[in-house]
């Protein structure tokens, strides 16, 4: 590749990492703007939590139609149109989106708030399902990997600031503000809607810039498309129940009778939980039956044939809901008297932490790809973790927060050091340990209260940080033809992020917010289960431990 070309991919990748940063910053932000939304609209936590069921419900919609559309056209739409037009069809999408935010929190509607950024996350599915593979195309293939985590980290960079920048936009820079009486305020929204001005800005900008960039590459690759009707049939049947089941939970928030007894009256709602927990089970048992049997009679089921994807689509939509309900939750905990009673803007750098703890993971996670010496590599792996927390740390220093608090949190990162050096560059021995370090600290959460607990809950993205890239890595590994119909499969896993925080959220109301907890125990336990599994499915398959680890989300 010449040096003209190679500034050119440069130019398009350093364009290209700023979408990467919109999802962490939205994202992210969610985990401040739940408890805000739920004080001001007079909510109960599975109420709040439908924010992030409207946000990254929205990745499965906008993934399961670009795959139906394909497979009726019999060919991919998405590579047909270029990522580069993905890119900038999913920002205009997200503008779209941005500018009914601004009307829904001029109205002050909850429904219209969830509905327009139900539109900003279906532009980011657009844009995730053409980004990835655009950043690996831009350039050498061996080098990829490197593209990817970049793009990640950049991503966690935003995941980082995001909380901060929310919460002086919902408070300023007021400490010790009371959330619940600061959220009745009439013109407590004002500041969301400066926000979104500046957010929809930014998708518009970033969308002329990949229009009027002529040297940038279409990017389109030469895979053709796999069709699989009966996979294809199998996700619709899940969409649909779905739909009715949540169209019924939604229904009876429309009872009077309803909000008197289950709300105001404070009962526990057994049904609702029962319902919410069969959207998990639909999900779990949809994929497991679609690959029992497929492996019966592969006709017409495509990649999901392969046991090493279906379990990774299961570990992948484990994933992303624990990473998202730790920290949609994590306000709702620490507001407790156990937890401190943190509130407002003394929850920004708490959430911070929190989403910076992925960013710490990430850079660590990236340093092999960069081929540093065995002693040199031993070395970045303890110091750029901490380079990282400091990072985080004076991003909120610079917010005006008190960062004291936060500095024992350096004792934690030790431990997820350790597992960078136990787990030995191989993604299936690190996810496992990962899994499992993300296990006992979340036990330990469970058993404790005050700081001991909140960093243990907080180190949860500590360990998720290299999960992504791990599992999506290990699912794909031997998949041929159908690769890339397996990494379309996988982003539909996202999912996982509207279904889960949900499901912990009415939990929350029946059994309190900490012992809720339990929930992330069990995902970092599955999540675990595969790391171990997958080495047995893929010796099976005579596909050898040393799989290349990507990029991260």
């Amino acid at each position: 590749m010449n040096t003209e070309q190679t500034k050119s991919n440069n130019s398009a990748l350093y364009t290209l990492i700023t979408v990467f940063f919109f999802w962490g910053f939205i994202g992210a932000s969610n985990g401040v703007f739940i408890p805000f939304c739920k004080a001001k609209f007079g909510l109960d936590q599975f109420q709040s939590q439908l924010i992030d069921f409207a946000f990254y419900g929205a990745y499965y919609i906008g993934a399961i139609l670009l795959f139906i559309f394909s497979s009726v056209a019999k060919k991919d739409i998405l590579n047909a149109w270029g990522f580069k037009k993905g890119i900038i069809y999913g920002l205009l999408v997200s503008t779209f989106g941005a500018a009914l935010m601004i009307l829904a929190v001029t109205e002050g509607s909850y429904l219209f708030i969830l509905g327009a950024l139900f539109i900003v996350a279906l532009g980011f599915s657009l844009q995730q399902t053409s980004a990835q593979p655009f950043a690996a195309s831009l350039g050498e293939a061996h080098t990829a990997s490197s593209r990817l985590n970049l793009a990640g980290g950049v991503n966690s960079f935003g995941t980082t600031i995001g909380p901060i920048v929310v919460s002086i936009a919902l408070f300023g820079v007021i400490s010790g503000v009371d959330i619940e009486e600061f959220a009745q305020k009439a013109n407590s929204l004002d500041s969301m809607r400066i926000l979104y001005v500046f957010v929809g800005g930014l998708f518009l900008l970033a969308a002329a810039l990949f229009f009027f960039s002529k040297k940038l590459p279409d990017g389109k690759s030469d895979s053709s498309f796999e069709p699989a009707s009966k996979a294809m049939k199998t996700l619709i049947g899940i969409t649909l129940i779905l739909i009715v089941v949540f169209a019924y939970i939604f229904s009876r928030y429309e009872d009077p009778e309803f909000i008197t007894r289950f709300i105001e009256n404070k009962e526990k709602d057994y049904l609702g939980l029962g319902l919410t927990v069969s959207t998990l089970v639909i999900v779990v048992f949809g994929l497991l039956f679609a690959n029992v049997t497929a492996q019966k009679k592969s006709e017409g089921w495509g990649a999901m044939k392969y046991p090493q994807l279906v379990l990774g689509m299961l570990a992948l939509f484990t994933y992303v809901g624990v990473e998202v309900t730790i920290g949609s939750n994590l306000g709702e905990l620490l507001k407790t008297a156990d937890f401190g009673s943190i509130t407002g803007p003394s929850l920004a750098p708490y959430m911070s932490m929190y989403w910076g703890s992925l960013m710490i993971g990430r850079w660590a996670g990236a340093i092999s790809v960069f081929n540093p010496s065995n002693q040199l590599k031993k070395i970045l792996l303890i110091v750029v973790p901490y380079v990282a927390f400091g990072v985080v740390l004076t991003a909120n220093a610079i917010s005006g927060q008190d960062v004291t608090p936060l500095y024992a949190y350096a004792f934690v990162i030790a431990f997820q050091i350790v597992g960078f050096f136990l787990g030995k560059d191989q993604p299936s021995r690190t996810l496992m340990i990962f899994g499992l370090m993300g296990m006992i600290a979340m036990l330990i959460g469970l058993s404790t209260t005050g700081t001991i607990a909140i960093f243990a809950f907080m180190s949860g993205g500590l360990f998720l940080s290299i999960m992504w890239p791990s599992i999506f890595s290990l699912a794909i590994a031997g998949l041929g033809k159908y690769t890339s119909q397996g990494s379309s499969f996988l982003v539909m896993m996202i999912l996982g992020g509207g279904i889960i925080p949900p499901l912990q959220g009415k939990l929350a109301d029946i059994i309190g917010i900490h012992a809720s907890y339990f929930i992330p125990v069990m995902c970092f336990a599955f999540i675990a289960f595969y790391g171990w599994k997958v080495i047995a499915i893929l010796e099976k398959q005579g596909i050898g431990h040393d799989i290349e680890v990507g990029g991260a989300h």
